[in-house]
Parts: C-alpha cells; structure tokens; sequence
C-alpha cells in the first residue's frame, strides 16, 4: 500500500503524464494540413485564373484566351502567360470552344512594291482598318493573325493584284508544291498594235528564258486589255510575251489564283490596299 501511495506521488510520475500529453498535442497540430493565405493580388498566369473562375480545365482556358474570347479589365488578352493580380477578367458569353487556327489573308497588294523583296512593307498594309468593309468570311480579326505572315506566290513589283499571305503550313506547301499546276488569272492593259496572229501566238508559239513556254489562254477584255489564264508564270513574262507580238504592257493585275478570286462584294471589287480574310473551306 506505501509502494503505491509513493509511487503515484513521484514528481517523474506526473513530468512523464505531461510530457506524454504535450507530445500527442504535438502530433495532432502535425497531421492537420496548413495552406497559407494567397491574397489574390498575387500574380498568376491567365490561363490559371479563367480555368479556376469559370469551371474549365486549362487547355480549355488557353484556347478561350488565344481565340479572343477573355479581357482583362475591358481589353482582350490573348496570352495564356499573360499575368494577373486583382483585374476584372471576363469570359466573352458568345465564347466557344473551337481550335486555334492560323490565318490566311487575301491582299490586293498595290503596284510598286516587290512583296518577297520586302516582306513586312505587304504585312504593314494588313492592319484591322485596311480590313475590306465586304469580307464576309466571319472570321473575328485577332492580334495573333497579323503576326509571322508569309507572302506566298510571286508577283511582279509593279503588278497590282491577289496576294497570299499565310501563318498556315497546309497552304504554303499546297502552293508551293502545286505551284506549275494552279491556274493563274490576270487583266494586262497594253498599248501599240498587236502583230498578226499576235493573239494566237500569245496562246501558242512562244518562249521565255530559253524554253517554249506552255499553251495558255488569252482573250481581249477590251479593246486595251487583255485576260491571260496562266500557269507557272515568271517574275517578267508577261510583259516579255507581250513585247514579242508588239505590245507594250501598261500595268498587270492578278485577279485569281486557282479558285480563290480577290472577291466582289456590293461595293464593287476588293480595291488595292484593302484585304480579306481566306473563308475556312476555301481552295486554291
């Protein structure tokens, strides 16, 4: 009974109680998860954030942002690294999901300029103002669509006309790599009189650098212009077989390349300078 007695009343008895109860105090703050406070003034990426406000996976809130759809405090952003901290970010309602496609723009490029010699003077004139009032392709203009656009299809530099400038690889093979098959259509204005059987000639018999060139079809528009229908031609050809029947060319415009015509709209045709957007199911 005295063993008992003493033994509870040992001070190591009650140290070892306490001890036993702080370290299991211990333990149970350890297995309770701490997250701290993220003020939401701390930058993220964009794409994080519309993926957390609007229920969205985040491939899902980068094609949103990359195709227009997301503004920040009233300004689209297309960016997904866009950062952020506390601004209004906006999911557009008529947003959509859809895949981000790369732009093919049709330009009437002005005479006086060489479009490959000089690649950016062709892309400053796409801009959203120059944009033709009658493209109705459907397509929402982008920041991304008038970045890296290539000038495909050669034309003379003092020729007026179609142009083709792509971000699209399928388009730059298709006409790179079916460029001697695709029809090409242009309206030559001329002066002088034309020798005989010039006409015939211009379709049949001539040549161009050392090689007969292939048969085409020519016409009379009027009684100064004339339709070529031509495919594989070169950087000065047609002035060159307008100068062996004795015309002198004036000016060359492109009107068509393949399928894909400059357009017309009811204001009239697409005029120099202006530019519209390759309707998706569209081929050259």
């Amino acid at each position: 009974m005295g063993r008992i007695a003493a033994r509870a009343g040992r001070p190591d008895a009650v140290a070892g109680s306490d001890g036993r109860q702080r370290r299991q105090a211990r333990l149970a703050t350890l297995r309770v998860p701490f997250f701290p406070a993220v003020p939401m003034s701390d930058p993220v990426r964009l794409a994080r954030r519309v993926a957390g406000l609007f229920d969205c996976t985040r491939a899902q809130a980068e094609q949103y942002i990359r195709n227009g759809w997301v503004s920040v405090e009233g300004r689209v952003v297309e960016l997904p690294q866009h950062m952020v901290g506390d601004e209004r970010v906006e999911l557009d309602p008529r947003a959509r999901l859809e895949a981000v496609e790369p732009a093919t723009i049709l330009l009437h490029k002005p005479g006086g300029f060489d479009a490959f010699a000089d690649p950016a003077a062709c892309a400053r004139l796409v801009t959203p103002a120059t944009r033709w009032a009658d493209d109705d392709s459907g397509v929402r203009p982008l920041q991304r669509h008038f970045q890296r656009l290539l000038p495909l299809v050669p034309l003379d530099a003092e020729a007026s006309g179609l142009m083709v400038l792509s971000q699209d690889g399928r388009v730059r093979r298709r006409l790179d790599e079916d460029a001697d098959q695709i029809e090409h259509e242009y309206i030559v204005e001329v002066d002088g009189e034309i020798a005989p059987y010039g006409l015939h000639r211009l379709g049949h018999g001539l040549g161009f650098g050392g090689r007969a060139l292939p048969p085409c079809k020519v016409s009379w528009q009027n009684e100064t212009r004339l339709r070529f229908a031509i495919k594989a031609v070169r950087d000065g050809q047609l002035r060159d077989m307008c100068r062996q029947v004795g015309l002198e060319v004036l000016s060359i415009r492109r009107l068509r390349i393949g399928r894909i015509a400059l357009g017309k709209g009811p204001g009239g045709a697409m005029p120099a300078g202006a530019w519209r957007y390759l309707v998706p199911g569209e081929r050259f």
